[in-house]
């Protein structure tokens, strides 16, 4: 059965990254992503900050959600994780292809050059997602084990919209 914050993973198709810069301060940036379960697959171009940033640091913060009409349906993830280029010549290709399925907008462009464009690889590890129709402020915070499974589970409620 697919975990919930998968299915969250699933139905979108950006998100907000954040990485440190050199000064040690976040950058926090849009990109489009796609994934196999708890593993995140991004396309950023070697010229750009992130990708300086990703090479000094690895480590990342993502975050994924739409703004839902109504609070008591807010569904979203955020997580920590740590970001690896993928430089085999099939998985990118393999990755190309799975960001052309979730991103209709890529049709008709050919695969970035290996030299221009960087494709990354990051696997969730410390998750927390949030499920405001289980109850406002719902949350619950787990580490994404080496099969991709949830393990050690903290589930919490904040109590402040309970009274409406």
């Amino acid at each position: 059965m697919e975990h919930p914050a998968v299915k969250i993973l699933n139905s979108y198709g950006l998100m907000a990254i954040s990485t440190v810069r050199p000064d040690g301060w976040p950058q926090t940036t849009i990109v489009g992503y796609a994934n196999r379960g708890f593993e995140l697959v991004f396309m950023i171009f070697r010229t750009g900050q992130k990708f300086a940033n990703i090479q000094k640091d690895n480590r990342i913060s993502i975050a994924v959600a739409p703004e839902p009409e109504n609070i008591r349906e807010l569904k979203a993830v955020y997580a920590g994780a740590h970001a690896s280029e993928i430089t085999d010549e099939a998985e990118r290709q393999s990755a190309w292809k799975l960001l052309m399925e979730r991103h209709s907008n890529l049709a008709g462009f050919k695969m970035p050059d290996a030299g221009e464009a960087a494709f990354m690889r990051a696997r969730c590890e410390h998750v927390s997602m949030l499920d405001y129709s289980q109850g406002p402020g719902h949350r619950e915070d787990f580490i994404v084990g080496r099969e991709g499974e949830a393990v050690d589970l903290d589930v919490t409620t904040d109590k402040w919209g309970a009274d409406r």
